[in-house]
């Protein structure tokens, strides 16, 4: 019996022991980032299940919905979601509920046809639909404009001519639509580059002739030269005229009879339809494919119907090469202020209240950086560019509004007290021993810094980088400021020259988010797009801080034997 105190003494004695160590609170750190990870993770997958699943084709059902009290009404929709509502919720919305049931099964429907009935989209409660059937030849045609149009293709028209009817339309469809997607892709290319060519060098030469005005130098010769030029821009764009009516007359030609469940039957242009898919005739791999064209759809194409069909490449584009521009900007100049407060700077109460200011900044609330960018960058600088460099072009503004520039600008002063810390603490784990050694062998000051200091500092300087990438990638309220908008009708990258242009407007996918899930007419077909758009800035942002991980290992490798 006199053991047991003793024993009881021991296990206290090495709790104690085991507290003090420490290692309680490694095991516990170690479950945080265990369940932060599992969080994000499972944040992930639910946004990727919303997102992703709005491009699989959904089954088209046809049936007849009857509410109690009402006359029957035929349905030909696609099932989207499903969802289990209260008898007071379906109440609160005026829906003539009876008997005693107090939950109630709603599906989601979109029925298309927008022109003809207002909505895309449509709740009905699940035991008032029936008669249900899943017919193989309804067929799902997307519009350029209008949104689907779900109905029965009846005939396949040229000219206004029938030329196939009945089981043979659909094959002959097919055939066709590929022709009319082939006009449409060469009349985009006509309209995009070659008379965007044409046009931004009538452009040129319009503002050429002004700035010759106004220098009062607009001599009889050049505006010869001005004028030879322009007949000669003039000559091609009628070439390329004639070339887009005859392209537009053949993309006119056909048409397609649609027979829409009223009855009705609608002729529609094959100018204005996507593409046409029977999604109760498709098998697992017909599926599939179809599934992979709309994904790479997504993000290979420009949208449109206000944001909530087509793709998002312009805010892909936009959004990458802002944080190209950005990275560019914010690291020398982080890099430098960093170099001088830590190796040149006077280690006095003036540094240390700098130091003081650049951590405060990193708590400043963005929308502050895009006021400050909007008036120092935009109208300031901007404005003065175009009074010296762009008076020609004025009262319209050149640099003199928001743009690519002012952009990546705005988001390299927000996330330069970012590359400044990280920069600073890299410099300040370099041994002395490492400069005392290069002055030693009679390297200047200068020259230690640049060929000892900054290589082995570099992987701090990276991970400074990856944090200002991580927060500059989704950062909206500034760019709402200095040059985002809705949708640009060029990219900032062209053929022309500069080729680059960074006065231009551009898409952002923060923005896009933002747009889509709070701005757009259509929410229910814009609530999976919102989803979709997130991803895919997600995947963004991790790309391209996977890229700079793995160059700061790269050099952390190279320089870690100088370290010991």
């Amino acid at each position: 019996m006199s053991e047991m105190p003793n024993l009881r003494g021991q296990e206290q004695h090495g709790f104690k022991a085991w507290w003090k160590s420490g290692d309680p609170w490694i095991w516990i750190t170690g479950g945080g980032v265990a369940i932060s990870v599992l969080l994000v993770a499972g944040l992930l997958l639910l946004i990727a299940a919303r997102g992703l699943a709005h491009f699989w084709p959904a089954p088209i059902v046809g049936a007849s919905y009857q509410a109690p009290g009402s006359s029957p009404m035929p349905v030909l929709a696609a099932l989207r979601s499903e969802e289990t509502v209260s008898r007071a919720r379906l109440e609160s919305a005026g829906l003539p509920v009876r008997g005693d049931q107090q939950l109630y099964d709603r599906l989601l429907l979109k029925v298309g046809n927008r022109d003809l009935y207002g909505s895309d989209f449509r709740y009905v409660i699940s035991d008032w639909l029936t008669q249900r059937s899943y017919p193989e030849d309804a067929t799902v045609f997307e519009r350029l404009e209008w949104g689907n149009l779900i109905g029965y293709l009846v005939a396949v028209k040229q000219q206004g001519n029938v030329v196939a009817d009945g089981p043979q339309a659909w094959e002959v469809f097919q055939e066709r639509q590929e022709r009319a997607n082939q006009l449409r892709d060469d009349i985009e290319h006509l309209e995009k580059v070659e008379i965007g060519r044409i046009n931004y060098g009538l452009e040129q030469q319009r503002l050429k002739q002004r700035r010759l005005e106004l220098e009062n130098a607009l001599t009889a010769e050049r505006q010869a030269e001005i004028d030879a030029r322009i007949a000669e821009l003039n000559a091609d764009y009628r070439v390329l005229e004639d070339e887009l009516v005859a392209l537009y007359g053949e993309i006119n030609r056909d048409s397609v009879v649609v027979e829409v469940v009223t009855g009705e039957q609608i002729n529609v242009p094959l100018a204005k339809v996507v593409r046409g898919y029977r999604p109760n005739a498709m098998g697992l791999f017909g599926k599939l494919r179809f599934y992979g064209a709309k994904v790479w759809e997504f993000v290979s194409e420009e949208p449109r119907e206000a944001n909530t069909e087509g793709g998002i490449f312009p805010a892909i584009f936009g959004t990458v090469m802002m944080v190209l521009l950005m990275s560019v900007f914010v690291t020398p100049f982080g890099v430098v202020a960093a170099l001088y407060l830590r190796e040149y700077a006077k280690q006095g109460f003036v540094t240390r209240t700098i130091r003081v200011a650049v951590n405060n900044l990193a708590g400043v609330p963005s929308i502050v950086y895009g006021v400050f960018g909007l008036g120092f960058f935009v109208y300031f600088l901007g404005g003065s560019i175009d009074a010296l460099f762009y008076p020609e072009a004025l009262p319209s503004p050149t640099f003199g509004t928001g743009g690519l520039l002012w952009a990546s600008l705005t988001l390299a002063i927000l996330t330069l007290p970012v590359v400044i810390v990280a920069t600073e603490e890299g410099l300040a784990r370099i041994p002395r021993s490492i400069r005392e050694a290069s002055l030693a062998l009679g390297a200047t000051r200068a020259e230690t810094l640049w060929r000892v200091v900054l290589p082995m500092s570099s992987p701090a300087m990276m991970t400074g980088l990856i944090l200002a990438v991580a927060r500059a990638a989704g950062e909206v309220a500034p760019l709402m400021l200095v040059g985002v908008v809705k949708l640009a009708p060029s990219l900032p990258l062209d053929g022309n020259f500069p080729y680059l242009h960074l006065d231009r407007k551009f898409m952002h996918l923060g923005f896009h988010i933002y747009d889509v899930g709070f701005q757009s007419p259509n929410v229910e077909a814009a609530r999976p797009l919102v989803y979709a758009t997130a991803l895919l800035l997600v995947l963004v942002i991790i790309t391209l801080n996977l890229f700079a991980v793995r160059v700061r290992n790269r050099l952390r490798e190279k320089y870690r034997a100088l370290e010991h």
